[in-house]
């Protein structure tokens, strides 16, 4: 099989438009057009349906589609493996890690990083969706939980509990529940249950919802419910570690905590040589290490 006509073909099925594929491919429609009716005739098949909106892949295009992805990965995965045979660490690192610990811990941070290394470009894919990472949907993962894979290099970061917090500004004005039932009388911020979130942190809303509150918020992320904790609309469930970079926020209920969650970081054994992934292993280390001495020394 023609591995040009195939690189259109997979082009076309991404793009889903000729003229968006010539674009992305640098060719022109009536090329990409001449590609795809040679391919169509060497397997004796109809790999599109043509309608006004677009293209619309036969079942037989399908099945051809999942070829080319899989070739496509594998391409990028030698790639990859090539570029990082360099001793500079450079181009693009895909990293994938749940909507609250990339906007609330990792984006913010990201700075140290490229002061370090100004040519490393990173794309942040943030959501709850696990990526398959022998599949290059992401070069690496921050997961709250360890992965099942057995072709995958893991390492564990740090744990983390949910827990209850206001601004002091809200303190000072409010009288500080002591009880769990006493959040009766104040707004509780959380994400809501039907929201993608960790186990520990659905289980935890669950008990406080069970107190019958009569006040809440519920947002569909973490940062959501940082900001309106940090603009005093009342008391959140939050990641613990956002109290060390916001030191405008006090602990409410102490005893009251979620169970531990565990962070890890995972990448394709494929990538184990891969200096762009050390690069940024060890960025998050020792960003990890220094938040715990800032904890220390905030604790007394």
């Amino acid at each position: 099989m023609d591995w040009d006509k195939l690189r259109v073909f997979h082009a076309v099925a991404d793009a889903g438009s000729l003229t968006h594929a010539g674009d992305n491919i640098h060719l022109s429609q009536s090329a990409v057009s001449r590609q795809i009716r040679a391919l169509e005739e060497s397997l004796n098949t109809i790999l599109f349906h043509r309608h006004a909106r677009g293209l619309i892949l036969t079942e037989q295009g399908e099945l051809l589609f999942d070829a080319t992805k899989s070739m496509s990965k594998r391409l990028e995965a030698a790639s990859a493996r090539i570029r990082d045979s360099e001793d500079e660490v450079f181009g693009e690192l895909r990293v994938t890690t749940t909507m609250g610990f990339g906007s609330l811990w990792l984006a913010p941070r990201l700075s140290t990083l490229f002061l370090e290394y100004p040519d490393l470009n990173i794309d942040l894919m943030l959501g709850e969706r696990v990526l398959d990472l022998p599949m290059r949907e992401a070069d690496v993962a921050i997961r709250m939980k360890e992965p099942s894979q057995a072709d995958l290099v893991r390492k564990r970061l740090m744990s983390v509990q949910l827990c209850l917090y206001a601004n002091k500004a809200y303190v000072q004005k409010n009288k500080v529940p002591k009880t769990l039932s006493e959040l009766r009388t104040h707004r509780v911020i959380f994400q809501n249950v039907s929201s993608e979130q960790v186990a520990a942190g659905e289980t935890l809303v669950k008990e406080l919802l069970s107190y019958d509150l009569k006040k809440v918020l519920t947002v569909n992320n973490y940062f959501g419910v940082l900001q309106a904790v940090r603009f005093g609309l009342g008391i959140g469930v939050l990641p613990d570690y956002v109290a060390i970079d916001n030191p405008e926020l006090v602990r409410i209920l102490p005893e009251f905590a979620s169970n531990v969650v565990p962070i890890f970081l995972a990448y394709p054994e494929e990538l184990r040589q891969s200096k762009r992934i050390a690069a940024f292993r060890d960025f998050v280390v020792n960003e990890i290490m220094i938040q715990r001495k800032k904890a220390r020394s905030i604790l007394g």
